[in-house]
């Protein structure tokens, strides 16, 4: 994963709004989820949950399935699923104890494509999400040691990428 901030950073453009206020947020919470500090969780989740809840959950979850994917190249199994669910909700306790683990399961399987809500699955509140998925993504950086900025670039370039290949 490259580097670069949330405006752009070396050799790349500026980030365009929303995308520059989703970064700015997700980058505050993460940093949040790692900082022991339950009052700036709070008031970091409440930013994130506050922006259009569809491209946060795109960039946190794009920012988890490149993780993932870097972490289980071959895949998840049952256990290695049990495994990160534990560490991340031992992580978490002290900023939000709350922290319930059939969320972040639920996050884990979307970020890889397993749960979608519209196959009939169950879909997580906006909030719930915003609550969480910065908790889950804070665990897979600690796992991974890859900065939480390369990993934001990584995930809005994939998502460029992506959204370009849509258009016609």
């Amino acid at each position: 994963m490259h580097t670069t901030d949330a405006a752009g950073g070396p050799g790349r453009r500026p980030l365009p709004e929303p995308a520059r206020s989703v970064a700015a947020a997700v980058t505050g919470a993460v940093t949040a989820a790692r900082s022991g500090d339950p009052e700036a969780y709070a008031a970091s989740v409440t930013r994130l949950g506050a922006l259009d809840p569809e491209h946060t959950g795109l960039v946190l979850g794009a920012m988890a399935r490149l993780l993932l994917e870097d972490a289980h190249p071959g895949g998840m199994t049952a256990d290695d699923v049990r495994a990160l669910v534990a560490r991340c909700a031992r992580a978490a306790a002290p900023v939000y104890p709350r922290a319930d683990p059939d969320v972040l399961v639920m996050l884990v399987a979307a970020a890889l494509g397993v749960h979608q809500h519209q196959d009939g699955g169950i879909p997580l509140d906006a909030q719930v999400t915003a609550a969480h998925a910065p908790l889950l993504v804070a665990a897979l950086l600690a796992d991974s040691g890859h900065p939480l900025a390369g990993c934001l670039d990584a995930a809005l370039a994939d998502l460029e990428l992506a959204g370009r290949a849509d258009t016609p």
